[in-house]
């Protein structure tokens, strides 16, 4: 359905409403999910161990997590809301940044209590991705009734941009048409039947043999594309280096250490000067998952299988730093699902970055494989960091 532009005055009534109001944390800030946030993201700072601990700022949102079972006393105005975007063709949903204020240091013991409202609703803005609304949600947190912070996330509710078909699946007549004006399809329209009309080329001039008739062909559909990565100041230097090929680390110029992914400021010294080292491209499999459900039409088989190697007859084995196989070669279906890798690669040099694992079948990966770096062309403008199996010679 085509989506309709809403009166403005009917969607700003809801700032102001509540989403949810007086909720309880159902658990008190506690010692075993501040160690284990800090082990899962490598924050090794003191002020966040021992007996005077205090959680990390970052954590606001977890203590007002509901998990699974989610909390009972939300309001229905964000899904009301949500409900009359959705009936006027503003069916999708994105999430585009969020933004916390910290008041006050959260200990071990809190006892965290927030409440919710609609901020605010954008006017109807036109992005890349569709047209659509802004809706910006604050959320008052507070520890044993002292205010602690405010946590605000914004979505974007929209209308797919339509896209346009990709001229390699034009035939030469849906091209003809496409190029012809009104006005020379109407010159066109009044040229009599019997007048020598140009022809398209010197094929058209020769007899034409009568030929067996051929049941229609669908239009060939666009493959669909990989997520964009969200590039920002903090990380643009990475994804310059990545159009580069180099894989860029950051390196502390305060206390020399190295981390990734990249960041503002230093997690040891808290310094904010860096510099980069660019990565060997070696590295071990330290970690991964086999992705089986959801199948992403952009994560298929031909970006996947048809990057491991196959065997040829009398084919050459390519050389380190050899791109893959072209994804157009004949193989499986191109469309059809696959389970595939994705590891948490340890470089050589003791950082971890987190891609796809390629040239193996993804239930032969395992941790410890050596794999190397490679520059893996998904479509016409993204290029990624990838890493291809090192054994038996084939990286």
């Amino acid at each position: 359905m085509s989506a309709v532009q809403l009166a403005y005055e009917q969607l700003k009534a809801y700032e102001g409403r509540s989403t949810s109001d007086a909720c309880e944390g159902k658990d008190l800030v506690n010692e075993p999910m501040i160690r284990h946030w800090c082990e899962a993201v490598g924050d090794t700072n003191p002020a966040y161990q021992g007996p005077d601990a205090i959680a990390p700022p970052t954590m606001l949102q977890a203590w007002t997590m509901g998990g699974l079972s989610g909390h009972t006393d939300r309001s229905g105005a964000y899904d009301e809301l949500s409900g009359l975007l959705d009936s006027a063709g503003y069916t999708s949903i994105v999430a585009t940044d969020c933004e916390q204020e910290y008041l006050r240091p959260l200990r071990p013991g809190d006892r965290i209590t927030f409440d919710a409202v609609i901020e605010s609703v954008s006017e109807r803005k036109t992005t890349k991705l569709g047209t659509g609304y802004f809706i910006t949600t604050r959320m008052d947190i507070r520890a044993d009734g002292e205010p602690a912070g405010t946590h605000r996330f914004r979505v974007l509710k929209y209308a797919p941009a339509v896209r346009r078909p990709e001229a390699a699946g034009r035939t030469p007549e849906t091209a003809e048409a496409a190029a012809r004006t009104p006005e020379t399809a109407e010159a066109a329209a009044r040229i009599p039947e019997t007048a020598e009309r140009p022809q398209a080329s010197q094929q058209s001039q020769t007899p034409q043999r009568q030929q067996t008739p051929q049941q229609p062909q669908a239009p060939a559909q666009p493959r669909a594309r990989r997520p964009r990565p969200v590039i920002n100041r903090d990380n643009a230097g990475f994804w310059e280096g990545v159009s580069g090929h180099r894989l860029l680390i950051q390196r502390c110029t305060g206390c020399r250490t190295l981390r990734f992914p990249w960041l503002p400021g230093c997690n040891t010294c808290g310094s904010a000067e860096w510099e980069t080292v660019e990565a060997s491209g070696a590295g071990t499999v330290f970690s991964y998952v086999v992705m089986h459900h959801p199948p992403f039409p952009a994560f298929t088989v031909s970006e996947h299988v048809a990057n491991t190697p196959r065997p040829q007859a009398n084919a050459p084995r390519p050389h380190a730093g050899a791109p893959g196989p072209d994804p157009d070669a004949p193989g499986p279906e191109p469309d059809a699902p696959t389970p595939y890798a994705v590891g948490l690669i340890e470089l050589a040099e003791g950082v971890r970055i987190v891609s796809n694992v390629i040239g193996v079948p993804y239930d032969k990966v395992r941790i410890g494989m050596p794999v190397r770096l490679e520059f893996l062309r998904v479509d016409e403008e993204l290029e990624l960091p990838v890493f291809r199996s090192a054994e038996g010679g084939e990286a």
